[in-house]
């Protein structure tokens, strides 16, 4: 994995044989209290090392896009108008700048039902944000955030309730915990592992060091812990690599045990 070239919306990285895209779509500013301790409650103090933008935690957010060149697979789509904060909603900017054209994206894979990784696939004007749309992976505990705004494209809606091939490079895993239907997506080239991951951690200068601590959005907060757990350990293998929705933009990174926890080595410099 490689970086070869960056903008100030996206980053293409060499994987193997595919070419990995990640697409930022902006930042949300959140609360400390929405973090919870090993014992379930709220910091009375925030461990050192965590840094807050007036007394917020900035969360990145990211999409990914995966290509061999012929096929292509649009993990999350960002936020569109629906989080009605300036901050978001960027994707679009940044598939233009990456030269990504929107009405070629046939396959989208959403990590699960959250406003900030689904409400892209429609506009800000209501229109479908990808006109090529042929099919939606989502976690089948999620399919219901399919309702509103998103009902015209439930037909289209694959529903994930095991691990399933996408192509013959992309599989979706489920990842429950999250939310009933949080989903991973895995990227293979060659003997190199690129797992994409939504929510699997949110606050990256914590949850490697102390993969224990959860969120409140967490809906089982320990089964969202033994999840994290298990995809932690499977990124310290050789030729492993993740791609966050919530890790600093561009999000890419290498992940190495430490100490009781793990480090988090990112391949491309932050894009603030």
């Amino acid at each position: 994995m490689r970086l070869v070239s960056s903008g100030r919306q996206h980053a293409t990285f060499e994987f193997g044989e595919l070419q990995l895209v990640s697409l930022r779509d902006g930042y949300i500013d959140m609360p400390p209290t929405r973090l919870r301790g090993e014992d379930g409650r709220t910091f009375a103090e925030l461990p050192i090392g965590v840094p807050l933008v007036e007394d917020n935690l900035r969360l990145a957010v990211n999409a990914f896009y995966v290509t061999d060149g012929t096929r292509s697979v649009l993990i999350d789509t960002g936020g569109s108008d629906v989080w009605h904060d300036p901050t978001m909603g960027l994707i679009y900017d940044a598939l233009d700048e990456a030269g990504i054209d929107r009405a070629r994206i046939t396959d989208v894979g959403i990590t699960h039902r959250h406003e900030d990784h689904v409400s892209g696939l429609v506009a800000q004007d209501g229109s479908e944000a990808f006109p090529g749309l042929e099919r939606v992976w989502v976690g089948a505990g999620d399919v219901s955030v399919f309702t509103g705004r998103l009902e015209p494209i439930r037909g289209r809606v694959v529903a994930v309730s095991e691990k399933v091939a996408i192509n013959d490079w992309a599989t979706a895993i489920p990842t429950p915990g999250h939310t009933p239907g949080h989903t991973v997506f895995e990227i293979r080239s060659g003997a190199e592992h690129l797992l994409i991951w939504g929510d699997t951690v949110h606050v990256p200068t914590l949850q490697f060091e102390r993969p224990n601590v959860t969120w409140e959005f967490d809906g089982d907060q320990a089964q969202a812990r033994t999840a994290r757990l298990g995809l932690l350990e499977q990124l310290t293998r050789p030729g492993h690599f993740v791609a966050g929705a919530h890790l600093d933009s561009p999000g890419v990174a290498r992940v190495s045990p430490s100490g009781n926890g793990y480090a988090l080595e990112y391949l491309a410099p932050p894009i603030n």
